[in-house]
């Protein structure tokens, strides 16, 4: 016995020009971006109009002598910090990580003072470090010592002000480095250990290059703020960008195009090291 078994006719296909695709329109974005324009307009046009900024000074003094030595002396004082910070927030890092207990205690108690008290107020510690000890001696702990020297010959301002900021910075960079070493997972430290590989060699190739990549981008803008932080040892009549600015508008009374001249600078200073943290971060991202 056989069946004819009929087939059902194919749907027909939907032509094109039935089919009317209407895009998404949002008439809000448009207004806002108008807004916008309007607002960035004004603002362009108030900077070249208004006289109060006085571009000319501005051109006088952005490229001056005694300008481009405290840039100079800005960078020292940034460059001083980050090195001498971040050398110390390492230390402390491995130390909070440590087993011990009195390293952690350590560790942990030094970045709650310095996070806790004010930049400013550590720099004028450092800066009045003479009324509290007129002299440091070297030699035996809690016993006689064998070189005394007057304290402020042996720290003068430079260094008391690249101490404070290196000091301060070295609290926050402890932190930061810290995170970038626990965002290792821990298996992979315990499978170098099972190849046998010394630790030397672990921390170098397993764990520093991954935790950079945590590192990097919060390192960056603590360097970036540790630049404009420079600006506070004014109080310590140390003749870096902020303070020269100061010197100047008093002398002239030109205010205004003298701090502009300072925003400027800063701007360029932001924007080199933002430079250079992309380039890096895009070298140790190779491979992610």
């Amino acid at each position: 016995m056989t069946s004819d078994l009929g087939t059902r006719p194919a749907a027909a296909a939907t032509p094109d020009e039935a089919l009317k695709i209407v895009p998404a329109r949002h008439p809000l974005t448009w207004v806002a971006a108008a807004v916008v324009a309007v607002l960035v307009a004004m603002a362009g046009h108030a900077l070249v109009t208004n006289k109060a900024f006085d571009w000319p000074t501005f051109a006088k003094f952005v490229f001056q002598k005694s300008i481009l030595e405290a840039v100079a002396l800005t960078l020292e004082l940034t460059l001083f910090g980050v090195v001498a910070g971040f050398l110390l927030g390492t230390v402390l890092a491995l130390m909070r990580v440590s087993r011990n207990p009195l390293l952690r205690a350590v560790s942990w108690t030094y970045t709650w003072i310095f996070r806790s008290v004010p930049l400013i107020l550590q720099l004028l510690f450092w800066y009045n470090l003479a009324i509290l000890y007129n002299e440091l001696s070297f030699g035996i702990p809690f016993g006689p010592s064998f070189v005394s020297v007057g304290t402020m010959s042996l720290i003068p301002p430079f260094l008391a002000a690249g101490l404070g900021l290196a000091l301060h910075q070295g609290a926050y960079a402890a932190e930061i480095v810290r995170a970038g070493f626990l965002s290792v997972d821990a298996g992979q430290r315990e499978a170098a250990a099972a190849l046998g590989i010394p630790a030397g060699r672990q921390f170098r190739r397993i764990v520093l290059p991954q935790a950079l990549r945590t590192i990097v981008p919060t390192a960056a803008n603590e360097i970036v703020g540790l630049l404009k932080a420079t600006s506070q040892v004014y109080v310590m009549a140390l003749p870096e960008l902020f303070y020269q600015v100061q010197v100047i508008y008093t002398r002239s009374g030109r205010v205004i195009p003298l701090l502009l001249v300072a925003t400027a600078w800063y701007l360029a200073l932001t924007s080199v090291l933002s430079v250079v943290q992309y380039y890096v971060e895009r070298r140790l991202g190779r491979g992610a």
